[in-house]
């Protein structure tokens, strides 16, 4: 079993690897949508999403992000609080050519905002299943914990 460092040092890299995750405020009753997170290295405990104006998301508020990997082998759900931050040299730091085919005015583009989620607590899951758990799994068998994968809730997703 991996420990909760390791975890957070996965979440990061699997986020890197596949930096798709669902981003919905809480209590509004409206869903999640997709969005494509933006990593900063240099802060923890925060992620990034370049959205519309006209976003339902740019009300802001407490938020929840739920990711799972690639290869659907590492789940997180974060728990934390969105809001727009139009810091200009943020912006220059996470602008890149996938971002700007949204956004054909560049970074001058009147619709152009920049979510900042600022991670309270999170809870992450890794499926390092062992290979006679994963064959017990497509048999029936029953399932001990040591061969289940790993398990942690953090205050803090910072490695």
């Amino acid at each position: 079993m991996a420990d909760a460092q390791t975890l957070k040092q996965h979440l990061w890299d699997k986020m890197s690897d596949g930096p798709f995750v669902m981003v919905g405020l809480t209590g509004n009753g409206q869903h999640s949508e997709p969005l494509t997170v933006q990593l900063d290295k240099d802060q923890v405990d925060r992620l990034y999403f370049f959205i519309g104006r006209d976003n339902r998301l740019a009300a802001g508020g407490q938020a929840m992000v739920q990711f799972v990997s690639k290869g659907q082998d590492f789940f997180a759900c974060l728990s934390g609080r969105a809001q727009i931050d139009q810091d200009p040299a943020m912006i220059d730091k996470l602008w890149s050519k996938p971002v700007e085919a949204w956004f054909p005015g560049g970074k001058a583009d009147p619709n152009l905002a920049l979510l900042r989620f600022d991670i309270d607590d999170a809870e992450l899951w890794e499926t390092d299943m062992s290979l006679a758990g994963k064959l017990k799994m497509l048999f029936g068998g029953t399932i001990r914990s040591d061969q289940a994968g790993s398990h942690a809730q953090v205050s803090s997703t910072a490695v």
